[in-house]
């Protein structure tokens, strides 16, 4: 039972990493246009079916969340429960602002698809405060996921499930997403490659867990 909820938590760091990344760097951001909503409103007319896909692939990734998040206590129960119950609702409260995130872009590619028919200058202003609602969604989300991150890496790290040297990666790094895209909410520049060392953990550690799954004790109950 043990080795097979490392290899499920292993499988869920690599799938939450693949639909975040498929669902919005592949399937919505080519499609926005930064500062210019019409165009934004004509691409999303256009290419519906890759947003609404993305916009799937976004709910799929919330409820991979709550499973990681699940797996992450499961496993790390032993060594703290409160701050594993913590980390958990932490992960929770990520998806469901994800999940409202995407609510927004769903409304937006119908309000576009109502723009192109009609032409309503009116459609205008309520297109760009759904696109702010999105980002905020989404940028907002990553203080409750860096939280509940910082607290789950370091019980991996006691319970020794993976290697010091790769909590530490995951514990240094993460901070930078939980304060720099929350920034970028509220209109501050935050660099990109403050984010970029972050970016493969999950792989990395998903694929650390899933090859020495078989190696790893998690503590006993």
């Amino acid at each position: 039972m043990d080795k097979k909820l490392l290899l499920l938590l292993g499988i869920a760091f690599i799938s939450q990493a693949t639909t975040s990344l498929i669902g919005g760097a592949v399937l919505y951001n080519p499609f926005v246009t930064e500062g210019n909503i019409t165009a934004t409103m004509d691409s999303f007319t256009e290419n519906a079916a890759s947003i609404y896909a993305g916009v799937f692939l976004q709910v799929v990734t919330a409820a991979v969340i709550i499973v990681l998040g699940t797996l992450l206590y499961r496993a790390t129960e032993q060594v703290n429960k409160v701050a594993a119950v913590i980390a958990l609702l932490f992960y929770v409260f990520e998806a469901i602002l994800h999940v409202v995130g995407q609510s927004f872009v769903f409304s937006l590619v119908e309000l576009s698809q109502n723009f192109s028919a009609a032409g309503e200058a009116t459609l205008v202003p309520i297109a760009s405060a759904m696109m702010a609602n999105r980002v905020f969604a989404g940028g907002i989300a990553m203080i409750p996921f860096g939280l509940g991150a910082i607290l789950f890496y370091y019980l991996l790290m006691k319970s020794k499930i993976i290697p010091k040297w790769l909590a530490i990666w995951g514990l240094v790094t993460v901070p930078f997403v939980l304060v720099g895209i929350p920034l970028t909410v509220f209109g501050i520049a935050v660099p990109f490659a403050v984010f970029v060392p972050y970016v493969p953990w999950e792989f990395f550690t998903g694929a650390y867990i899933i090859i020495r799954h078989r190696s790893i004790e998690i503590p006993l109950r």
